[in-house]
């Protein structure tokens, strides 16, 4: 017989399985996350529908100060669908230690440390929690073992320079929960964060 997990006590309680934390990112072969519009120049409807996927089952969005700002700034008059939709509008928790000078529908920042917080997230009711494009957040996650899974697609390209998604992290299992290859050679790969 398997052992009991937290997940398993916690979907008894409730009736209904935890949140899962989700980590979607573009990368370049060398594993870049940073820039990826470096890398990433062609795009198929493969692509797209897996960044569509991913997006139907979030509620919720952690984000750093420097992506929140960045997007803050591109995302409201972006009318590249369906993720404009849905960043415009989900609820974003920014991890900062200052005001957020522009405003954002929805946004707030994390009151405390972030990895309380999250925790404190997964636990209420709710669908999946995105984190997109905040390397240094994804890193403290992963870290702190409350990321559930990665959702990547990798380029065809060796990027060479910028920064690495997994840097400074210690060993972490994963299991394959997807793999295939797009039209254009993307690397569509969902992993399970093994426990």
């Amino acid at each position: 017989m398997a052992p009991q997990t937290d997940h398993d006590t916690t979907e008894r309680k409730t009736g209904q399985s935890p949140r899962q934390v989700v980590a979607g990112y573009f990368l370049s072969l060398d594993g870049v996350a940073e820039a990826p519009d470096r890398f990433f120049t062609d795009w198929d409807d493969e692509t797209d529908a897996s960044g569509a996927d991913l997006i139907a089952t979030q509620d919720a969005v952690i984000l750093g100060r420097r992506s929140y700002d960045e997007w803050a700034e591109f995302w409201p008059g972006s009318e590249i669908e369906p993720f404009a939709s849905f960043i415009n509008t989900v609820p974003k928790y920014v991890a900062t230690s200052t005001p957020l000078e522009r405003e954002w529908t929805n946004a707030h920042v994390i009151d405390g440390g972030l990895v309380d917080f999250v925790r404190h997230l997964k636990a209420r009711p709710g669908g999946g929690i995105g984190v997109h494009a905040s390397i240094s957040v994804t890193r403290t996650l992963l870290a702190a073992d409350l990321v559930d899974e990665l959702r990547l697609v990798i380029a065809p390209t060796i990027a060479g320079t910028g920064k690495r998604l997994f840097d400074g992290l210690p060993p972490i299992r994963l299991e394959t929960i997807r793999s295939t290859v797009s039209p254009m050679g993307h690397l569509l790969v969902d992993y399970h964060v093994a426990r």
